[in-house]
């Protein structure tokens, strides 16, 4: 995917992530809900865009787009308490690039050199490109949606069988 995909992506992804955590149900509420939305779209664009900084150096779609890299992003919040939301950028750069795109990445990288995608990718001149960043958004806001509404029920439903509640 190209830069304007990864920005398309991160944008439309924090107004669905903002949506999802503080949703305004009210007029008086809005001016929370756009905020929520700020707050998560400058450190999840920030992160978007992080993993290209491989085109000006070492070996694009390697070098920056692994797994080692993403769990630098994760684990940063817990150890310095800043930069809470930037591993989301970084994890749905991944995402486009390997299920928008036709290359791939390198996901284990220094270990492998081997790139994976997925087979319905398009090349990033394509002119469905938009297209496939926004389905793919849609995507990662429906499972966003299930993590935050679905899976703490789940987990209480499992709690409550184990203690035969």
């Amino acid at each position: 995917m190209n830069k304007k995909g990864h920005v398309l992506n991160a944008i439309l992804l924090s107004v669905g992530l903002g949506y999802l955590l503080e949703p305004a149900t009210e007029p008086g509420e809005i001016m929370v809900t756009l905020e929520t939305m700020l707050m998560i779209g400058v450190p999840v664009t920030l992160g978007a865009l992080f993993p290209d900084v491989d085109t000006d150096f070492g070996k694009h779609r390697k070098t920056l787009h692994n797994l080692p890299v993403l769990a630098a992003f994760v684990a940063f919040p817990y150890v310095f308490g800043n930069l809470e939301y930037v591993w989301i950028g970084v994890l749905t750069h991944y995402v486009l690039d390997v299920a928008g795109s036709r290359r791939g990445i390198a996901l284990f990288y220094p270990l492998s050199p081997k790139e994976y995608n997925l087979p319905f990718g398009v090349p990033v001149s394509s002119s469905k490109a938009t297209l496939v960043t926004v389905l793919v958004t849609i995507a990662e806001v429906a499972l966003a949606a299930v993590i935050i509404f679905e899976v703490p029920q789940w987990g209480f439903e499992l709690g409550r069988q184990t203690l035969g509640l």
